[in-house]
């Protein structure tokens, strides 16, 4: 049965699945943003039917309706990949953990997408589901990270963790005041959707100012990765510097042209791999890695008795 093949499955299947299981969670957050940016956020009025006599949407609902139960739909489509990644980790203790989580983070998060929808698209709910989707790819990420099994890193590179957090701990600043901006713009997901009143001027500069220290940051980490030739971490910090680049650009443009749907999708889909890129800066350091010596963490294998364990140490009595 397939069931049986997922828990015996290779490592190079299990690593598929929960790359799957990453690529998804990125996907349904740009689906939902399509949600919102079609004005199609209460296509569905009700929760946790579509309407109050169906749970699928009725021709009467029209194209909002289709898109917002669609997006509903992927739901489904995620748990079926989490499921599968889930029983190809169930049989490794360092995978099972988080690939539980993430298969039940994904009903809670239907949850939250239900109360967004009986808040009437309050933006500070919506933007409570956002970042709640962010912190699934974030989980997914480590998950996948772990079936990578890699080796401990240098303590040199060791030593640039703490610095490597403090992006992470900028990049989650950076998404917070992003979700507030998107609150106080125009895109509400219905046109009868409240906004939070907050003026959008002066959240868009907090959210200038808050990438902006995210980018130095960004920037010390490639010179001091640079500095103790860590090829690795190195190599993250000039990948999320070209994330930064490519959102930044991003966010000016749409600023300064009305924000256009478009643009405004692809933000969020760059905040998504922002994300992950200030995420692998850690990972690049050994954060997580298998211990050594303790058999295979991911293979769930025994651990290996070398010669020299086996041989007693020879005492020289004088």
């Amino acid at each position: 049965m397939l069931w049986r093949l997922l828990l015996d499955a290779p490592t190079s299947l299990r690593r598929g699945l929960t790359l799957a299981n990453l690529v998804g969670n990125i996907v349904i957050v740009v689906t939902g943003g399509a949600v919102r940016l079609t004005g199609s956020g209460l296509g569905c009025p009700t929760w946790p039917r579509c309407t109050e006599d169906s749970y699928t949407t009725t021709r009467a609902m029209g194209v909002h309706g289709v898109i917002e139960f669609g997006n509903r739909m992927l739901t489904f489509v995620l748990v079926l990949i989490a499921g599968a990644a889930l029983l190809a980790a169930w049989r490794h203790a360092r995978l099972r953990p988080l690939a539980l989580a993430v298969v039940l983070g994904i009903p809670g998060q239907g949850v939250v997408g239900g109360f967004t929808v009986l808040s009437d698209l309050n933006p500070y709910v919506v933007g409570l589901h956002f970042l709640l989707s962010i912190a699934m790819v974030g989980g997914s990420y480590a998950l996948w990270q772990r079936t990578l099994d890699p080796a401990p890193a240098a303590p040199a590179t060791a030593r640039l963790r703490p610095l490597t957090w403090a992006v992470v701990a900028a990049g989650a600043v950076a998404l917070a005041v992003g979700v507030v901006v998107t609150g106080s713009g125009p895109h509400a997901g219905d046109e009868q959707a409240r906004r939070t009143g907050l003026d959008p001027a002066m959240i868009s500069q907090l959210h200038v100012d808050t990438v902006f220290l995210l980018l130095g940051l960004a920037v010390a980490t490639w010179f001091a990765a640079r500095a103790v030739a860590a090829p690795a971490l190195t190599r993250r910090a000039a990948i999320l510097l070209g994330v930064l680049l490519g959102q930044g650009a991003i966010g000016f443009v749409q600023y300064f042209t009305g924000l256009p749907e478009i643009l405004v999708g692809a933000h969020m889909l760059g905040a998504c791999l922002l994300w992950v890129a200030a995420l692998g800066t850690v990972w690049a350091t050994g954060f997580d890695a298998a211990p050594r010596g303790d058999g295979d963490a991911v293979t769930g294998s025994a651990p290996t008795v070398s010669s020299a364990d086996s041989v007693p140490p020879l005492v020289t009595v004088r």
